[in-house]
């Protein structure tokens, strides 16, 4: 069971993670480094030590996920948002995943046919492709985005094509996201099949 100093280093796990192209959560095992020290002077302590007695490890883990990749912005994430919204955050992120598979259908079956199926992809000049801007909008959820990512690929493209902080953001989040949605792929490919093809 995690100490509430557990419970800081892995927020900072989760944190570095989404905020830091060269740190790895799995790479690292999740691990991050603080002092007992640090810890203690800090004034919002009572939040880990809530969370510590209140929540089962592998909730705590997926507690800061979910706040992470909820979030527009990790790297501008801080603790007071998290322990505002945190849990509304995680309930919504909870009923996200636990229907994934009818959460990619449903939202692709809306925004994907066969006529502008290639066109939500294409990069013109400096303006977002349309499924970016469907994701900014609210259209669709990260979850479809990196799972269409999984099956197309179209991040390193979309890397090489727009310079702009706002895809530079929300690059890095579908990069980070996707390792922890490790789901079979070949579903989704024949999910999106049926509906383009």
């Amino acid at each position: 069971m995690m100490t509430p100093l557990d419970v800081y280093k892995t927020y900072l796990a989760f944190k570095n993670h989404f905020t830091k192209e060269n740190y790895d959560y799995f790479q690292y095992c999740g691990k991050s480094r603080a002092s007992k020290e640090a810890f203690h002077k800090r004034k919002d302590r009572y939040f880990f030590e809530r969370m510590s007695r209140k929540k089962s490890d592998d909730e705590i883990k997926q507690y800061f996920l979910a706040n992470f990749v909820e979030c527009s912005d990790p790297s501008k994430l801080w603790i007071g948002e998290i322990i505002e919204s945190g849990e509304s955050n995680y309930q919504n992120w909870l009923k996200r995943s636990q229907s994934l598979t009818y959460l990619f259908k449903t939202e692709v079956e809306v925004f994907i046919n066969k006529k502008n199926f290639e066109q939500l992809f294409k990069v013109k000049g400096t303006n977002h492709p349309d499924i970016l801007k469907k994701y900014l909008q609210g259209a669709i959820s990260i979850e479809t985005l990196v799972i269409l990512n999984l099956i197309l690929g179209f991040v390193p493209n979309f890397d090489k094509k727009l310079i702009d902080p706002v895809w530079e953001t929300t690059s890095l989040r579908l990069k980070k996201y996707q390792a922890f949605l490790n789901n079979d792929s070949s579903k989704y490919k024949k999910i999106l099949k049926e509906i383009v093809l």
